[in-house]
């Protein structure tokens, strides 16, 4: 590790992602053992655009999110059996750790970086504000996938809301309903 060097190009990580059978559940035991809340949740959507290992995909989401100081924890739920990078891991490994997401400021560069390390592109897809993700297969070399998220101000402005709502967060309401994606 003495030639380490942190490259500003990777981004910079926000995130930790689960998969999970049933996302209330997991909503539920976080907020419960962790702290993790209130809860924003997309309770079903199809992404625009999917590209699984190179070919179009439609899968369905539920996707929460929520803060615990200024980590946010985002858990997916598949709703429907097409292949996807969440029933591949699913598969794999069970459910629970699926990747790390880093705030990519310059997405072509975070994904170049990422790809340069030997990592491999799985899935891409446009979400929420047109902003791009894309997940690589880290081959072993980190206990889950990392996830390269595009940051517009769009994402940085919802993600900001997110956590501010974490703060001071007594407990009630704990899970917000977001619109469809």
């Amino acid at each position: 590790m003495e030639n380490f060097v942190i490259d500003p190009a990777a981004g910079r990580l926000i995130q930790t992602a689960f998969i999970t059978k049933d996302i209330h559940a997991s909503m539920r035991e976080m907020a419960r053992t962790l702290g993790v809340g209130p809860w924003f949740l997309r309770e079903r959507g199809v992404f625009p655009r999917q590209v699984y290992r190179g070919q179009p995909a439609t899968t369905a989401l539920a996707i929460a999110m929520g803060y615990a100081g200024d980590m946010q924890f985002e858990i997916i739920q598949q709703l429907d059996d097409s292949p996807s990078v969440y029933r591949e891991v699913a598969e794999r490994n069970g459910y629970g750790l699926h990747h790390f997401g880093v705030a990519a400021e310059d997405y072509e560069a975070s994904v170049a970086h990422y790809a340069r390390a030997g990592f491999t592109l799985v899935y891409e897809a446009e979400v929420v504000h047109g902003a791009r993700v894309g997940y690589f297969d880290t081959h072993g070399a980190l206990p889950a996938m990392i996830e390269a998220i595009e940051f517009r101000p769009a994402t940085r402005a919802m993600f900001d809301g997110f956590r501010d709502a974490a703060r001071g967060w007594d407990g009630r309401d704990p899970v917000r309903i977001r619109a469809p994606i």
